[in-house]
C-alpha cells in the first residue's frame, strides 16, 4: 500500500468534504476500493453486466438509475450528499431490490458513514456503521472488506423463526402467570395482544425509539407504577399525543379503543423484560399467529413446541388459486406496455434524423401520449389488484390472509417498479388489509388474526422503502368476522347457512374432524342441524365437506371466481367424494395436490388440496404436473373409476371387515415384546389379541 492509500491519507482526504453527491460519490467508492485493495468496477467489469456503477440508469422512462454501485451477489450501494438522510437512500434501495437482483448486502453512506443493512432471506436484519475514523482500525477494515470478499459472514444466525418461536414461548410464560392470577382469559388475551404489538412497533419506530424498554426498565422493581403508566400510554395510543416528552403516533384501530391494564407480578415484568430484548421488527406473521394462539389459548397450550404451517406449505395454495391468474394478467399488461415502449424508443432514435420543428412537435406530442397510455394501462392493472378480495372462512390467527396479503403486494410492487421504470411515474402502494376477509369463531384467533394482518402489512411497507400507514396506525378491519362459517339460525331457531362476506376468491384450511368425532366434539344438536341444512351431502360426511359446499354453492351463484382448499385425503373416497363430485357438476377442479404432507395441530398429516371454479380455468395442475382432467378422486387417468358401477355378481361376497374407531396401535417393537411375554394366568398368547393390522390405503398405496 503507498502512501496514498493509507488509512490515514483516505479518512484526510474525504473528512468535511464539501463535494455533492454527483461529485464525490465515484471517486470515494475508487478510493475505498484502492484502500481495500480490491477490485473497482471499471478494474473488474468492463462490461457492467455484474460489477458497475449506476446500475440501472439506463431505464425506458430515462429516470434516475437505482444504485450508484451494485455488484451481483453481494451488494447494492447508494450515495448521499454529506449529511443528507440516510434512511431515505435506504428506503430508496428497498423499492428496487428486486430490479437489482435482490443482493444480500444494501449500503448506504455519506462519504463520512458507511451503513451496510443485511437483506439475507429468512435471516434477522442487522445494521453494521463504519465512521470514518473506524477505517484507521485494520480490524474494522477487514470487516469492511467482507463485503467484496465474504457477503456471508454478515448473515445473522438468528432466523426470524426462531426469534418468533422464544417470543412466543415467552408469551406463553406470561399468559400462565396471567391465569394463574385469576385473569379472565379472554381479556388476558387482548391484554397481551396488546404488549406484543408495543414491543413491535417500538422495535419498527412506531413509537419513539425504546420507549417501551425505557419504561419496563424505570418500572422494573415497581409494578404499580408500570401498570399506571403502561395505562397512560394505552390511552396515548388510542387518540395520540404526548406520553411525557415523546409523540405517540395515534394507534387505534380497535386494539387500543381503551386504556385497560392488568397488573403484572414482578416475575411477569422480569420476563417481559427479557422479551423486550428480541427484535421484534422480526418476527415472523406467517407463523406467529399461530404460535400466539397457542400460547394464549388453554386448549391449544400443549401445542406450543409443536410443529407449524410455514409460509412455503401456505403459497402451496396462494399461488394456483389466488395469483396464477393475476400474474398472467400482468404478462398480458406488461406486453401490451412494452409494445408501446418500443414504439416510443423508435420515435426517439429518429429524432436524431433531420425534420422540421413542426415534425418535432408532433413527435413530442405522440410521444408524450404513448407515456400517458403505458401509465393508463398500469394504473388500470395497479386498480384490478387493488380490487381483489380474499376470504378465509376459517381463518385462525390469519397466517393464510398474512400470505395472500404479502403477494399482492409484491406484485404490486412490480408493477410500481415497472411504471417508475418505463414513465418515471410513482404510485404509491394501495394493496392493505381491507382486502383481506375473514371468519374464525375462536375469539382468540380472532383478534389476534386482526393483529397479524396489520402487523404483516405494516413489516411490508418499511421492508420495502415505503414506511408506515398514515394515522391512525391500525385503521379498523371490519373484515374478520367472529362467527360460525357453517351454521348459524335464524329469529325462529332454524337453522340456516350463514352469509359470507363478499370475495373474489376464497382460500383456507378448515377445521379437519372426521364424521365419528363430529358428535363427541360438536355436540348432538350440532350435528343433526347441520347435516339437516346441508341435505345434499350424505349424512356421513367429514366436517371440512361443509366448507367446500359452501364455497361450491357460492361459485355457483356467481359471487365467487375460484377456491383452494385443504382437507384430509379422505374428500377423495366414500361419502366425502360426494362434495368434490358436486364441484364437477358445476364446474371443475383446476389443481390439486391428492397426498401432501402438512401440519395439523401440531402433527404431521397427509392431505389433499383442492382449487376449483365455475369451469373457467383452462390450465390443470396435479400434483405438480400439467393434467387433462381432474377427476373427483384426484386422478388424472381418463376412464374416472369414480364413475364404476357395483357389480350385482358381487353381492353378498365380501364384507366391510375390521374397522378401526380409535387410536389404539403399538408400534413393531412393543408388539414383537409382547408377542415374546409368556406367564399369562390363563394360559392363552398375547398373539390371540395382538394382530398386525392393515386397510386398503397399505395395499394400493404405500404400507405404513
Amino acid at each position: 500500500m503507498n502512501s496514498s492509500n493509507t488509512p490515514q491519507a483516505f479518512v484526510s482526504r474525504w473528512r468535511g468534504s464539501g463535494l455533492t453527491e454527483r461529485a464525490s460519490a465515484q471517486s470515494h467508492f475508487i478510493d475505498l476500493c484502492r484502500l481495500l485493495d480490491v477490485a473497482a468496477p471499471t478494474d473488474e467489469d468492463r462490461t457492467g453486466d455484474s460489477y458497475s456503477f449506476e446500475k440501472g440508469a439506463q431505464m425506458r422512462g430515462g429516470g434516475q438509475g437505482w444504485a450508484d454501485v451494485w455488484k451481483r451477489g453481494h451488494f447494492a450501494w447508494e450515495y448521499k450528499g454529506p449529511g443528507r438522510d440516510l434512511e431515505r437512500a435506504y428506503d430508496q434501495l428497498l423499492r428496487y431490490r428486486e430490479a437489482l437482483e435482490n443482493p444480500p448486502l444494501l449500503v448506504v453512506s455519506d462519504i463520512e458513514t458507511i451503513q451496510l443493512h443485511t437483506n439475507f432471506t429468512n435471516s434477522r436484519k442487522v445494521v453494521h456503521t463504519w465512521m470514518l475514523d473506524d477505517l484507521l482500525d485494520p480490524t474494522q477494515l477487514e470487516r469492511l472488506r467482507w463485503l467484496w470478499t465474504k457477503p456471508e459472514k454478515f448473515r445473522s444466525r438468528q432466523t426470524t423463526e426462531a426469534i418468533t418461536e422464544e417470543a412466543a414461548r415467552n408469551f406463553a410464560t406470561l399468559a400462565d402467570l396471567l391465569r394463574q392470577a385469576g385473569h379472565n382469559p379472554e381479556r388476558a388475551a387482548r391484554f397481551l395482544i396488546r404488549l406484543l404489538f408495543c414491543l413491535f412497533a417500538e422495535d419498527v419506530r412506531l413509537l419513539p425509539e425504546g420507549l417501551f424498554t425505557r419504561l419496563l426498565s424505570a418500572t422494573r422493581n415497581d409494578p404499580a407504577a408500570f401498570t399506571a403508566q403502561l395505562r397512560q400510554l394505552f390511552g396515548t395510543m388510542s387518540r395520540g399525543g404526548y406520553f411525557g416528552v415523546d409523540r405517540i403516533p395515534t394507534i387505534n384501530g380497535g386494539l387500543f379503543d381503551d386504556d385497560d391494564v392488568l397488573p403484572l407480578p414482578h416475575e411477569a415484568l422480569g420476563l417481559l423484560q427479557a422479551v423486550a430484548r428480541l427484535d421484534w421488527a422480526a418476527i415472523e406473521p406467517a407463523i406467529f399467529g399461530t404460535l400466539f394462539e397457542r400460547s394464549l389459548d388453554p386448549a391449544k397450550r400443549a401445542q406450543l413446541g409443536a410443529h407449524y404451517t410455514a409460509r412455503a406449505d401456505i403459497l402451496l395454495i396462494v399461488e394456483p388459486v389466488l395469483m396464477a391468474p393475476l400474474r398472467r394478467r400482468w404478462e398480458e399488461v406488461r406486453h401490451a406496455a412494452q409494445g408501446k415502449i418500443d414504439e416510443r424508443q423508435a420515435m426517439d432514435d429518429s429524432r436524431s434524423i433531420q425534420m422540421s420543428q413542426h415534425d418535432r412537435d408532433v413527435n413530442t406530442r405522440k410521444r408524450k401520449s404513448l407515456t400517458d397510455e403505458i401509465v393508463a394501462l398500469l394504473r388500470d392493472f395497479v386498480n384490478e389488484i387493488v380490487a381483489v378480495r380474499v376470504l378465509d372462512p376459517a381463518c385462525g390467527s390469519g397466517n393464510f390472509l398474512y400470505v395472500a396479503l404479502q403477494q399482492l403486494h409484491n406484485l404490486e410492487k412490480e408493477v410500481i417498479q415497472f411504471a417508475a421504470d418505463s414513465a418515471s411515474v410513482r404510485f404509491f402502494p394501495e394493496v392493505g388489509p381491507q382486502q383481506v376477509h375473514g371468519i374464525e369463531i375462536n375469539e382468540y384467533a380472532h383478534e389476534l388474526a386482526q393483529t397479524t394482518i396489520w402487523i404483516g402489512h405494516i413489516q411490508w411497507l418499511r421492508d420495502n422503502g415505503y414506511g408506515t400507514p398514515s394515522e391512525p396506525i391500525l385503521k379498523p378491519i371490519q373484515t374478520i368476522h367472529q362467527m360460525d362459517a357453517i351454521l348459524d339460525y335464524d329469529e325462529a331457531g332454524n337453522p340456516v347457512e350463514p352469509a359470507w362476506p363478499p370475495a373474489d376468491v376464497i382460500i383456507g384450511n378448515p377445521p379437519f374432524l372426521g364424521d365419528r368425532k363430529m358428535r363427541r366434539e360438536l355436540g348432538d344438536r350440532y350435528v343433526d342441524d347441520i347435516r339437516d341444512l346441508y341435505n345434499r351431502l350424505p349424512s356421513s360426511s367429514d366436517l371440512v365437506t361443509y366448507w367446500f359446499e359452501r364455497a361450491r354453492a357460492l361459485i355457483e351463484q356467481g359471487e365467487v371466481e375460484r377456491a383452494g382448499l385443504l382437507a384430509t385425503q379422505a374428500i377423495r373416497g366414500g361419502s366425502n367424494r360426494v362434495v368434490l363430485e358436486r364441484i364437477k357438476e358445476t364446474g371443475d377442479i383446476f389443481w390439486a395436490e391428492a397426498d401432501r404432507n402438512w401440519i395439523l395441530n401440531g402433527a404431521n398429516v397427509h392431505v389433499s388440496m383442492v382449487g376449483f371454479d365455475g369451469g373457467d380455468e383452462s390450465r390443470r395442475v396435479l400434483d405438480g404436473e400439467p393434467a387433462n382432467v381432474i377427476n373427483p378422486d384426484l386422478t388424472s387417468s381418463v376412464a374416472d373409476l369414480t364413475l364404476a358401477e357395483k357389480l350385482i355378481e358381487n353381492f353378498n361376497l365380501s364384507f366391510i371387515g375390521t374397522q378401526k374407531s380409535g387410536p389404539f396401535d403399538l408400534s413393531d417393537e412393543q408388539a414383537q415384546e409382547m408377542l415374546s411375554m409368556t406367564g399369562n394366568p390363563n394360559g392363552a398368547p398375547n398373539s390371540d389379541v395382538i394382530k398386525p393390522w392393515i386397510n386398503a390405503t397399505d395395499i394400493t398405496q404405500h404400507p405404513r
